[in-house]
């Protein structure tokens, strides 16, 4: 099945065709280093990991070239180091290194390139240089500002009126801007900001003008796949069009425009006020959503479970939800081991359905049945002798391994699979558990249950005795 992805330009879905098979590139607007990431700066880092895993699978992973990027010059960042009595640099390394930690705790791989708008004055100097040539932008009282006039098919990506664009412009009203559609290229520094040298004084870029030149530096004038969160189509993705397009002269900056939707929290929008404000490292490392700290793995599965497009809710039955099917997944691998098994046709058609992530988790609850059946009895399987029906449950369950680990979700991670000297020496305890428990023999049996316990092995007993066990991390 071919690729197919939804594209914010066009408004409908459409076969994905890079322009060189060679060299797949995807732009991801990244982190405003400046405080800890929430659980809605989440969204975006997890779906476009599951694409980029998409596409490395599709196109070969040394193919494929995904960039996001670091925004480390911003008022928000001056303002909290001032606020904190530190320098800058100090602030954003400190705060990169968090969400670098947090995210990679989300299953994410790194992307091909991460890099820092700081790094690349040099190439947004350059576009606004060409901006200037060109027509589309001009300097007044130490600001260079992109004149919105001079492209006719402005506003294409937003499909917004003009009044729309006056409101929702994050720019401010000011007595030297043509017109008030115009957007800020560069402005001048005060003494304690960032500032760089320029032709048009000491100063720092805008907001938009980062991501047009960093996309350019990596990924070249046009690419394949630009993504973000569904708040970024205007004003920045509209600004990052015109300005790649009116310096470049191309039609496109990228051929494929994708969005991810909001994130409420327990049917609200999420904010400071509302007290329901959480961030990744929050929900990985306290207790303070639902008592408890939560396994990456669990929150990247509970994002997933919502198709990318749609608005997610974010709630803690949610989350306890997908903590149980991960639980069941890796228990089926834990206690019989796997066989590894490329990714299932199904799973693959189903991402292929512009990341349809709720027909790939149907595909892995069906592995998932489909291996305990193999493995432990019950279940619409196939009768087949004891033999053969552990070697197709392993069959299924390196499917099951496989089909997860493309969409991010390792079932096993540091469980290190159960060798036949390991599960005898649990089955050996057990039994003697057993024979303890016919003989009254109480704190042997505890005792051995303690022990167990220890190694990770929970027991499910009923009155028959212990039926089956587990084991946890």
């Amino acid at each position: 099945m071919p690729l197919s992805l939804y594209n914010t330009l066009t408004r409908r879905k459409q076969t994905f065709a890079p322009i060189d098979a060679e060299r797949v590139g995807m732009y991801v607007c990244g982190p405003t280093v400046y405080d800890h990431a929430h659980i809605g700066n989440a969204r975006p880092i997890i779906v476009f990991d599951v694409l980029f895993r998409l596409l490395r699978h599709v196109y070969g992973p040394e193919r494929v070239a995904y960039v996001r990027n670091i925004t480390d010059v911003d008022d928000k960042i001056n303002a909290r180091a001032a606020e904190r009595g530190i320098s800058i640099r100090e602030l954003t390394d400190e705060t990169y290194g968090r969400f670098r930690d947090d995210v990679a705790a989300l299953g994410a791989l790194p992307p091909t390139q991460e890099p820092r708008a700081t790094e690349h004055i040099a190439e947004m100097l350059a576009i606004i240089e060409r901006l200037l040539a060109g027509g589309h932008a001009y300097a007044a009282e130490g600001h260079v500002l992109f004149s919105v006039p001079s492209m006719p098919d402005y506003g294409q990506l937003s499909r917004r009126t003009l009044d729309d664009m006056i409101a929702g412009a994050r720019v401010e009203v000011a007595p030297y801007k043509r017109d008030p559609t115009d957007f800020v290229l560069w402005k001048p520094s005060a003494e304690n900001e960032p500032g760089w040298d320029s032709p048009w004084g000491r100063g720092r870029p805008g907001w938009h003008i980062e991501c047009s030149a960093m996309s350019w530096k990596h990924l070249g004038e046009r690419f394949d796949i630009h993504g973000g969160g569904i708040d970024l189509v205007f004003p920045h993705h509209e600004n990052e069009i015109a300005q790649s397009r009116c310096a470049f002269g191309h039609p496109t900056m990228a051929n494929v425009w994708m969005h991810n939707g909001f994130l409420q929290v327990e049917h609200e929008k999420m904010s400071k006020s509302l007290g329901n404000f959480v961030t990744i490292r929050e929900l990985l490392a306290t207790d303070q959503f639902g008592g408890q700290s939560w396994d990456g793995a669990v929150l990247r599965l509970a994002m997933l479970r919502t198709h990318y497009r749609q608005p997610i809710d974010w709630t803690l039955e949610g989350l306890t939800e997908s903590e149980r099917l991960i639980e069941r997944w890796r228990n089926t691998v834990r206690r019989k081991g796997f066989d590894p098994q490329p990714v299932p046709a199904a799973m693959i058609e189903a991402l292929s359905d512009d990341l349809n992530t709720p027909a790939a988790l149907r595909v892995l609850s069906e592995l998932g049945t489909r291996a305990n059946g193999y493995l432990f009895g019950g279940g619409d399987v196939p009768p087949l002798p004891e033999a053969a029906r552990e070697a197709e449950g392993r069959r299924v369950a390196g499917e099951l391994v496989a089909a997860a680990e493309l969409l991010g979700i390792a079932l096993d991670v540091a469980l290190e699979q159960i060798d036949e000297t390991d599960r005898a020496a649990i089955q050996s305890r057990i039994d003697a558990r057993l024979a303890a428990r016919a003989a009254r023999n109480w704190p042997e049996s505890d005792r051995i249950r303690d022990e167990l316990t220890a190694m990770g092995v929970v027991l499910m007993d009923n009155k028959d005795g212990t039926t089956s066990w587990e084991l946890k991390p």
